[in-house]
């Protein structure tokens, strides 16, 4: 018989991850408005090793304060992948398809990524692939299919923004079931703290356009880029391993359904454009691809009804 304090215990893990997950989705959705702004003057690369340098002097700063140290060996091939897919190439990515499509467009197109997280997790982690998944992979393709054909009266280049957000989605959805287990073996700032580094390190290539280009960049958009490094980056990407150490890797990916109407209306507010009708369509189509996909059928949904223990703490968070 499990303890009278088991169910609450279990309903304090989930309010804090609940919590933490929403502060990752309302800094996220404001990073797309951001990394717009501030793309005007930066280029990609530049912009993203910025991002991730000062995310990384923010969080060093904090794990020696907390005297976090090295993350034990198991952590590292989670955090090397999450780091070189997540924090690099995610980055990276992104930035270059905000050049070619709007804020909210491109974060339509990006929620792609919990289906490729699911599906990632099917083949990876041996979950299975159930036909539900599948139907909403065909669903969420179709409608970013449909996003594309809806921007290419503007010309190729958004056509090729649109693949390199889905690009991004994809990379996302790779670092996460890779970070998944190294908070297994890692604490949340350790995993969080050295992924951002090894993001950085893969961005030193485009270290002399950064340092061009921060000299002719505004003010504003070298704070914008700070901004992206200290709460999106440094706190958000905490927030976000703190409740993936304490969830499923697709029950955060659910989190971020949120994200793109979010960003819709910070960047018709900030930036004062909106994508059309009918891109808005395809972005909806892609996000009801992801809830078919992320649905269950009424029997299994019945079934869940027993409390599940959250996940064990990471051996470095012990006592």
């Amino acid at each position: 018989m499990k303890s009278p304090l088991f169910v609450p215990s279990i309903r304090r893990t989930e309010l804090l991850a609940a919590g933490a997950a929403t502060v990752t989705v309302f800094l996220w959705a404001s990073a797309f408005v951001s990394i717009r702004s501030a793309g005007e003057a930066y280029s990609p690369g530049a912009l993203a090793l910025g991002r991730l340098l000062a995310g990384v002097l923010v969080l060093g700063v904090i794990c020696l304060v907390r005297r976090e140290g090295l993350p034990p060996r198991a952590a590292w091939p989670g955090i090397v992948v999450s780091g070189l897919l997540w924090f690099g190439l995610y980055m990276v990515v992104l930035n270059w398809g905000e050049q070619k499509v709007d804020a909210g467009t491109a974060a339509l197109v990006v929620n792609v990524g919990p289906l490729v997280m699911a599906l990632l997790a099917g083949w990876l982690l041996k979950e299975g692939l159930p036909p539900r998944l599948l139907a909403g992979m065909a669903v969420s393709f179709a409608g970013a299919a449909v996003v594309g054909l809806s921007m290419s009266g503007e010309g190729n280049a958004s056509v090729f923004g649109v693949l390199l957000c889905l690009l991004a989605a994809v990379a996302y959805a790779g670092g996460v079931v890779a970070q998944k287990p190294a908070l297994r073996h890692g604490s949340v700032l350790q995993v969080t703290t050295f992924g951002c580094a090894i993001g950085a390190v893969a961005c030193l290539p485009f270290a002399g356009q950064l340092v061009s280009e921060v000299g002719d960049a505004p003010v504003s958009a070298t704070l914008n880029m700070l901004y992206l490094g200290v709460f999106p980056t440094a706190l958000a990407f905490t927030t976000w391993a703190f409740a993936l150490a304490r969830t499923t890797a697709g029950k955060m990916g659910a989190t971020t359904y949120a994200v793109p109407a979010l960003v819709v209306l910070m960047s018709w507010v900030a930036l004062d454009e909106v994508p059309g009708w009918i891109t808005l369509v395809g972005g909806l189509v892609c996000l009801a691809g992801v809830a078919v996909s992320r649905s269950r059928p009424r029997t299994a949904a019945a079934a869940a009804v027993t409390p599940v223990a959250p996940d064990p703490e990471p051996e470095s968070e012990r006592a």
